[in-house]
């Protein structure tokens, strides 16, 4: 079973950037479509984006589109997510996971999650 770990995480002004990293454990990583989630207190956890096996093909919600850039590398095991022109309603934890066989938007179609990591974007 794979392991996630996020990193990347922090402190931004509105307007910035931050690039965020989750790293698999295991030898198996390119056999899993990867996606970005994230969840601000009090709400439920929103479908970002994600990308299958490799990386030829992306999705991204409405609220994130041409802002958010995900990517893979999967000879380094690892997922991204490229953040840019931030707003202080991006604050949230952001966690990546994984999943097989389809791609889905909702939390329930992924089966492996990282820990999360958390963003603040200050007004």
């Amino acid at each position: 079973q794979v392991q996630l770990v996020e990193s990347g995480g922090g402190l931004v002004q509105a307007g910035g950037s931050l690039r965020l990293s989750c790293a698999a454990s295991g030898r198996t990583f390119s056999s899993y479509i990867m996606g970005w989630f994230r969840q601000a207190p009090g709400k439920e956890r929103d479908f970002l984006a994600a990308i299958t096996w490799s990386g030829s093909t992306t999705y991204y919600a409405d609220s994130v589109k041409g802002r958010f850039t995900i990517s893979r590398d999967n000879a380094k095991n690892t997922a991204y997510l490229q953040m840019n022109s931030l707003k202080p309603e991006d604050t949230a934890v952001y966690s990546c996971a994984a999943a097989s066989g389809y791609i889905g938007h909702y939390p329930g179609a992924y089966h492996t999650w990282g820990q999360g990591t958390q963003v603040t974007v200050s007004s």
